[in-house]
């Protein structure tokens, strides 16, 4: 009794093994996904060819931003500035139209991707299904008597070939097993990749978005340099002259305000006792949304850097943005210029001072306490209006952070 029981777990687990390789060598026949197969490849081909179109593009792009960096170092002039301005202007046209083709490749990309997902989860139901039905056949077979599953070979002795010919094959059954197993790996991954592609080209729509604002932005430059000359040298020289007086101006009134009312603050400070003392704080918040940044400090790209160099980062925001202080202090300047550079200065207790230029309103006054995120005023920059003052570049916010009176990156500073 025991040796029949013996042999019918084996036969039993042979016939299991049987059915196992059948269905591996079915799964391994080709599939019919030939429309998939022929659409991805028809993918894939645009792909490569925005790719093509895209390096093309890159390449026109380093054509002019090589000729913007000659320019840049020579001595300014109207048609100097003009130059850089159309170099600049005609190499963002390039970078928004090669934005553009990164958006189609990367969305034929996700085409491809669909498609290929779509190719794998067909392989992977087939092959479920196989395997519903291979483990019917495993649960018929195993209610047979063992005698029987004997006799339905010629001789004992191809029973046994069987069992040999199941031990030699059995390494193989796991290598195809496990086939199926890293192809559902594979599905996952490709899902993982889908979704990184779709944050992308979320993230190229911004980017381009962003472009095109920065390409108005120097169209609105160049319309505002060409009504200012009238294409006159002599008056573009008169506004630069007057574009670098008012800036060295606002800079010495700063840091003239900035030392008197340090002093006011050292002086209350050390009447204070040490357990009221305000807490040194080095971290400021953005004193606008959280933008894009025009203008970069000491940027090598700012327009008018030939006269002056930019001392602040310029943060995109739309004209009469809120202005927030960018953490507590004092007022030390409330400066409105009417049609001029208007601007606010607040001094902090930890050696920073924050100003916040081409302001179109001012809602504090001079000696006001402020706390980081409370309204100061509202943003301008669009030439001609309040607050704007000359060569400015269009809606903005100028944002300084001084150390020790000494003009400083802000980015370090913004969380």
């Amino acid at each position: 009794m025991k040796q029949h029981h013996r042999v019918y777990n084996i036969v039993k687990g042979s016939i299991a093994v049987i059915a196992i390789f059948s269905l591996i060598i079915i799964n391994r026949a080709p599939l019919a996904h030939g429309d998939y197969e022929s659409e991805i490849n028809e993918l894939n081909s645009q792909i490569d060819n925005k790719k093509d179109a895209v390096a093309k593009l890159r390449d026109q792009q380093r054509y002019y931003q090589q000729l913007l960096a000659e320019k840049q170092q020579e001595k300014a002039s109207l048609n100097n500035q003009l130059s850089i301005l159309d170099n600049k202007i005609a190499e963002i046209e390039l970078d928004i139209e090669g934005t553009k083709l990164e958006m189609e490749q990367t969305e034929l990309e996700l085409r491809s991707l669909e498609l290929e997902i779509a190719n794998k989860d067909q392989q992977i139901d087939q092959a479920q299904g196989r395997l519903s039905k291979l483990i019917k056949t495993i649960d018929q077979q195993g209610s047979k008597n063992p005698l029987e599953i004997i006799l339905m070979n010629d001789s004992f002795s191809d029973f046994l070939n069987d069992i040999e010919y199941l031990n030699n094959i059995s390494s193989a059954v796991r290598d195809e097993l496990e086939d199926l197993k890293d192809l559902k790996t594979s599905l996952e991954e490709q899902r993982q990749i889908l979704n990184h592609k779709r944050e992308q080209l979320t993230e190229l729509q911004q980017v381009l978005a962003d472009k095109k604002d920065n390409l108005d932005q120097e169209k609105q430059t160049k319309n505002f340099i060409l009504e200012q000359t009238q294409l006159s040298e002599s008056q573009y020289q008169a506004l630069l002259a007057d574009a670098k007086k008012e800036q060295e101006q606002a800079s010495a009134e700063i840091s003239k305000l900035e030392k008197t009312v340090r002093q006011k603050l050292a002086q209350l400070e050390a009447s204070r006792p040490k357990s009221s003392q305000g807490e040194s704080s080095n971290v400021l918040i953005w004193p606008v949304p959280k933008n894009r940044i025009n203008a970069y400090f000491h940027d090598p790209d700012y327009p008018f850097r030939n006269v002056f160099e930019h001392p602040a980062i310029d943060i995109r925001a739309g004209q009469g943005t809120p202005i927030m202080a960018a953490a507590d202090g004092y007022i030390a300047a409330a400066k409105n210029a009417g049609m001029g550079y208007s601007y606010i200065m607040i001094v902090h207790n930890n050696g920073l001072a924050t100003v916040y230029g081409h302001v179109s309103k001012i809602v504090v006054q001079e000696e006001d306490y402020v706390t980081a995120g409370q309204l100061i005023g509202y943003s301008g920059g669009t030439p001609g209006t309040p607050g704007a003052g000359k060569m400015t570049t269009g809606p903005h916010l100028h944002f300084e952070v001084r150390l020790n009176g000494i003009p400083v990156d802000p980015l370090p500073y913004l969380p």
